[in-house]
């Protein structure tokens, strides 16, 4: 393997992946070396595959096809920043319960895949289908996104929405 390709940030391998296409293959098994490279990178998705592999004790070229297999499997699904929304200017967090029409959860995903602000989807099991987390500028911004976004989407038959308070992320080291 060219020292330039080991060089390369382990985010890099993601612009190989096609967008769109067939699902990842199902994932390999994953052994210990597998889970402290995820546990590091996790930690610092800018970490490079020197500093993995010397914290793995592994070479850099096991380390780094290592690493592209995760993203391959799908294991991987990106790398990112983890923001403070407050600071970003989104002051404002809410999660908001949805019950939606049966069957109906792939056409209300991707309508709110592209909801401004939207952070996280789940489909759930329990007294509502759908768990939703927003972050927006203010009450106001919450407010319309609530009452003229989701509840204006024909799938969707009822919302409830949780301020919050104050939030806390886990962080992946402890």
């Amino acid at each position: 393997m060219a020292p330039e390709q080991m060089a390369e940030p382990p985010e890099a391998a993601l612009d190989r992946l096609p967008e769109s296409g067939p699902p990842p293959p199902v994932p390999r098994p994953l052994d210990a070396i597998d889970h402290d490279i995820l546990e590091i990178l996790q930690a610092n998705g800018r970490a490079s595959v020197r500093s993995v592999a010397e914290r793995v004790h592994v070479s850099r070229a096991n380390a780094y096809a290592r690493i592209n297999r995760l993203i391959e499997d799908g294991v991987i699904r990106g790398f990112g920043a983890r923001v403070d929304h407050e600071r970003a200017g989104q002051g404002t967090s809410a999660y908001i319960t949805l019950k939606i029409v049966q069957n109906s959860w792939r056409t209300v995903r991707e309508q709110l895949r592209v909801l401004p602000g939207a952070s996280h989807i789940a489909l759930v099991g329990g007294d509502f289908d759908v768990l939703l987390l927003v972050h927006t500028t203010d009450n106001r911004a919450l407010r319309e996104l609530v009452l003229t976004r989701l509840q204006a989407m024909p799938e969707v038959l009822s919302t409830r929405t949780l301020l919050v308070f104050e939030e806390e992320g886990l962080d992946p080291q402890g």
